[in-house]
């Protein structure tokens, strides 16, 4: 019993956080040649007069990562079509 809360410890203790993969990306040219759509939190809604963007990748901490790339505020970064 010693020897599983041993090991649960540095499972627990060694695993790497999920924001930390997130991605910073200098633009939106370099993160729409990973994500030709953008990347969204999720239950976000693109803001546009036109046809929606709805392809966008959903990860929100790759968004939160990104968020100084989504200019008009509506939780997808860089989306495009």
């Amino acid at each position: 019993m010693l020897a599983a809360a041993v090991a649960a410890t540095l499972l627990f203790a060694t695993a790497i956080p999920s924001h930390a993969a997130a991605k910073e990306f200098k633009n939106c040219t370099a993160l729409n040649k990973a994500y030709p759509h953008g990347v969204g939190r999720t239950g976000a809604r693109d803001k546009t007069s036109g046809t929606p963007v709805t392809t966008f990748k959903v990860s929100t901490s790759l968004y939160t990562a990104n968020r100084k790339s989504d200019r008009d505020g509506d939780g997808i970064a860089c989306e495009k079509r």
